[in-house]
């Protein structure tokens, strides 16, 4: 079970009444991540589900722009549950659903996904700043979940740091690897190569690479 870098609400910012969470990265990534999201998911209809929303602020603002899309919220964190639903709550939005508790080192992720009470032939996957702060058992999870659940056009958006051929795209990335590994040796920057091996395992490729603010990349999976 993943455990967290950052857990919201303990972290000095701020929590509304209701237990709304607020997080500084979405206030500097969410515009350039729906451009990116925006490229692929124009005029497609379906469900989404976004694994790993930390305080919901992202999926509130997909889903305004996307009323064509059921957006699925998740997170393993009971406070970060809370604030998924009361962000959820407070936008009055009717395409997005309550969040679904889902760990991502079991490879059927939720007893929702299989029960038949969650979302089911994805239209798309999207999952933010994850493999990195987690052991590489949640990839594993991540991709096997997006390998079964996506439908056959179905896309999975991959956003984070990544090293391409054993290489940092950028000083800063070296640096932030090396206090992730030396807080705990299973998290770090993984590698494109590596990712991409998951993805060919459940019949997935990489077909987009997006470069992205602050030496981040948008990858795109599809079968």
């Amino acid at each position: 079970m993943a455990e967290y870098v950052v857990e919201f609400g303990r972290d000095g910012g701020r929590v509304e009444s209701d237990g709304r969470l607020d997080a500084p990265a979405f206030h500097r990534n969410h515009e350039p991540l729906w451009a990116a999201l925006e490229r692929h998911l124009a005029g497609c209809t379906g469900n989404v589900v976004e694994l790993g929303s930390g305080t919901g602020q992202h999926v509130v603002y997909f889903a305004r722009h996307t009323p064509g899309l059921i957006w699925w919220p998740s997170d393993l964190n009971q406070r970060h549950l809370k604030s998924i639903e009361a962000w959820r709550v407070h936008s009055g939005l009717k395409n997005i659903r309550s969040p679904l508790r889902i760990d991502l080192t079991d490879p059927d992720w939720c007893p929702e996904m299989k029960s038949g009470q969650g979302p089911s032939s994805l239209a798309a996957l999207f999952c933010a700043n994850v493999i990195h702060i987690a052991p590489w058992s949640v990839a594993e999870g991540l991709f096997a979940g997006a390998g079964r659940y996506l439908r056959a056009d179905g896309k999975l958006f991959l956003y984070g740091p990544f090293k391409r051929g054993g290489k940092h795209i950028a000083l800063s990335n070296a640096v932030f690897d090396t206090s992730l590994r030396e807080g705990n040796p299973d998290w770090g920057v993984r590698d494109i190569a590596d990712v991409e091996a998951l993805a060919r395992g459940v019949g997935l490729r990489l077909v987009d690479t997006m470069d992205m603010p602050a030496n981040n990349l948008t990858l795109v999976f599809a079968r």
